[in-house]
């Protein structure tokens, strides 16, 4: 298995048949043609709410309307995203700041223009155990210690970036190295995020998300059989943890497959 920020897509194998491709991507890049999957792919899961793709389409009306607006207004909202949008537009030959996010956005396109099933892994808001886990991500976000510690972000974002640096990884022959740096700010960004909701209820959605990746494989070997491929874009540190997930076999959730309209979706 590659680099928690490797560049080689992560395959994992269901015993029971088929397999999930985790494919890494970088919050606004674009990546170049040979960071893309090549393997042959049959549906797409996204760790995401069907309501993603309505954001999507918003994101593009708003810069037809005002290119660059969602990047000024992600730069001014502060935070973790805000420090990783002010790093990482300022990192040469990287085309970064874009909106909607490029990579998870392409995949999607392809998916509606090939007519491929697509899975949205976020549970409803009326499942239960979904709406309780979203009640206790909340309030640990909101724990004093917490509201505290975001004070003092900076200083855990350069440390972070340090620790992070050691695990990055060169990109392939002919793709720019400074993608490596985008790489380092992607899992800084990510191992804040995390730190805030805590180590419990991020392992709790992780299980939940590979429970409903195998129900998705599932759905694909119907039409598949062993070979269905389930494609899986996530952000590239997050990759190894859903693959650890995934090696502890947890039960299969099965959930359908959603089509959206292919009006206007063309491959970028």
């Amino acid at each position: 298995m590659s680099s928690r920020i490797g560049w080689e897509d992560i395959v994992w194998e269901d015993p029971d048949g088929g397999k999930i491709v985790l494919h890494g991507t970088i919050p606004t890049v674009v990546y170049p043609r040979k960071l893309r999957p090549s393997i042959e792919w049959h549906g797409l899961a996204l760790l995401e709410s069907d309501e993603v793709v309505e954001l999507w389409e918003q994101e593009e009306k708003d810069e037809a309307e005002s290119s660059g607006v969602n990047l000024a207004h992600g730069l001014v909202s502060g935070g973790t995203m805000g420090i990783f949008l002010e790093e990482v537009t300022q990192i040469d030959e990287v085309t970064s700041g874009r909106f909607p996010d490029p990579e998870p956005r392409r995949v999607h396109r392809l998916a509606v223009r090939h007519n491929r099933p697509i899975f949205f892994i976020e549970p409803e808001l009326d499942d239960e155990d979904w709406e309780a886990h979203m009640i206790a991500e909340a309030k640990e976000v909101s724990r004093w210690k917490k509201l505290l510690g975001l004070v003092t972000v900076g200083k855990k974002w350069r440390k972070k970036v340090k620790q992070n640096i050691f695990q990055a990884e060169k990109p392939p022959k002919g793709v720019t190295a400074n993608l490596s740096s985008a790489a380092v700010l992607c899992a800084t960004w990510w191992d804040l995020n995390e730190w805030l909701i805590g180590e419990t209820i991020a392992e709790a959605r992780n299980l939940r998300f590979a429970s409903r990746l195998r129900g998705a494989l599932k759905q694909l070997r119907i039409d598949h059989g062993n070979n269905a491929v389930l494609l899986v874009p996530l952000f590239m540190p997050w990759r190894t943890t859903i693959f650890n997930e995934l090696n502890n076999l947890p039960d299969v959730e099965e959930n359908s497959s959603n089509k959206t309209s292919r009006l206007g979706m063309e491959e970028e």
